[in-house]
């Protein structure tokens, strides 16, 4: 056949995907049907929404959203299979809207000679532009294609909201130590694609070093696991025994899923946050750890503790905004690594103290005021009277210098109205607060 295979009217069945002997153990392993595909119970178990559409052969558009080596590419290929369908393949990086239109008119021209549809699959869908993803919708409405999509970036944020709008999203999850412990067994036992030839066997805590280290990443955990085989030497019964220490070897280092501007950055912030409002300190800190060991920005990680000491801890304890500000402050010339000392400190103080957002709702609602009420006048007796023909003007006039009374507090109206947008709370130190603010509040009211 030419070159030009899968553009030809008269193919009648999903290409199979050649994978040589030297392809690395997760391209060679990769499961050729639902019943050996592993993990994402959730979508694919019995009974469940992508299983019954993938069965009854009654899906048009998907988009499969998930971390790296957890099956998007895999099940693409397994659904294509199941419903006997062309599969092609696009790349987000390298493909481009002819490539698109190409495929559009192959696939419109097998479905009138054969009858036999065709799975557009586009990896990285996310990095598509507006004008490659807008080129797919026609094509989905007539349902010349059935379209396929995988992507780590969140579709809601990262894929235009027509093509979101016509497909369904299914949110494709790490898989589990069990289920990855499960993957490398067959993989050792398995001498046609595996490596049962090897006459390899691991020990119960190697495989489970290797499962818990791989992050639920399949694709990282089968390649670990060949090359801790490959680079062992048999015994003098041609047996590979492959203990933690080998495993560990294996694996130099874990590399945590973290990318600096995408969904796994943003929701580790948002843990982060989250846990100092929460109060768990122990939380708080493993998200600390996790963004530090995958390298995250300091000045990124010590903002966002000066923005919670205001915001979340606030009028309760005071004093946590000044430890935040030093951590900033220290930060900036100490750096890594003892840094994550000094960051440990002020994340600590913030998830432990009391908790009073209500400086943060406070100007909030003052914004609010002003953005959409009346403007109100500065009264008379707080406008500027220092310069010549203010007092001809009544500026000043009636203003009451509170030093000059007992407890240096006079009760006066400062605005029009009396409106309130302070409320206290009794946590921690803001309780001395309110009951001094509640007594003001009181003479206030008894004021003209």
């Amino acid at each position: 056949m030419s070159d030009d295979l899968f553009h030809d009217p008269a193919t009648s069945a999903a290409p199979a995907v050649e994978i040589g002997p030297d392809a690395p153990l997760a391209a060679r392993m990769r499961p050729r049907t639902l019943a050996e595909y592993a993990g994402q119970g959730h979508i694919l178990g019995v009974g469940k929404l992508l299983r019954r559409a993938v069965q009854a052969d009654r899906f048009s558009s998907l988009i499969l959203y998930g971390p790296p080596g957890v099956g998007k590419t895999t099940l693409a290929h397994i659904i294509s299979h199941e419903t006997k369908a062309r599969f092609v393949t696009l790349s987000g990086v390298e493909s481009s809207v002819a490539d698109i239109r190409k495929e559009a008119d192959a696939a419109t021209r097998l479905r009138r000679l054969t009858g036999q549809g065709t799975v557009l699959f586009v990896d990285e869908i996310h990095r598509f532009n507006k004008a490659q993803q807008d080129v797919l919708l026609p094509h989905l409405e007539r349902g010349t294609l059935r379209f396929i999509g995988a992507t780590t970036h969140n579709p809601y944020f990262y894929v235009n909201s027509p093509l979101v709008s016509r497909s369904q999203v299914f949110t494709l999850e790490p898989l589990g130590i069990e289920e990855l412990e499960s993957l490398m067994q067959r993989a050792l036992s398995d001498k046609e694609r595996g490596l049962g030839k090897w006459n390899a066997t691991f020990t119960s805590d190697a495989l489970r070093h290797l499962a818990t280290v791989s992050d639920g990443d399949a694709r990282k955990c089968l390649n670990a696991l060949e090359l801790a085989v490959l680079s062992s030497t048999p015994d003098a019964e041609g047996r590979i025994v492959l203990n933690l220490a080998a495993a560990e070897e294996s694996v130099q280092q874990k590399n945590v899923v973290y990318d600096g501007d995408g969904d796994a950055h943003y929701d580790t912030a948002s843990a982060f946050i989250k846990s100092m409002r929460a109060s768990d300190p122990d939380a708080a800190i493993y998200w600390l750890a996790k963004m530090l060991y995958a390298g995250e920005d300091i000045r990124f990680i010590a903002r966002r503790i000066v923005i919670a000491a205001s915001e979340d801890v606030g009028m309760a304890d005071s004093n946590a905004l000044r430890v935040a500000v030093a951590a900033q402050q220290a930060v900036e010339f100490i750096g890594m690594p003892e840094a994550r000392i000094i960051l440990a400190h002020a994340v600590i103080y913030c998830a432990t103290a009391p908790k009073s957002n209500r400086a943060y709702m406070a100007i909030d609602a003052a914004l609010a005021d002003v953005k959409e009420g009346r403007t109100l006048p500065v009264p008379k007796h707080l406008r500027d009277s220092h310069y010549k023909g203010a007092k001809s003007l009544g500026n000043g006039e009636g203003y009451l210098y509170p030093h000059d009374y007992e407890g240096g507090f006079v009760p006066q109206r400062c605005l029009e109205g009396g409106r309130q947008y302070y409320d206290p709370t009794t946590n921690g130190l803001e309780a001395r607060i309110k009951e001094r603010l509640d007594h003001y509040r009181k003479q206030w009211e008894a004021t003209p």
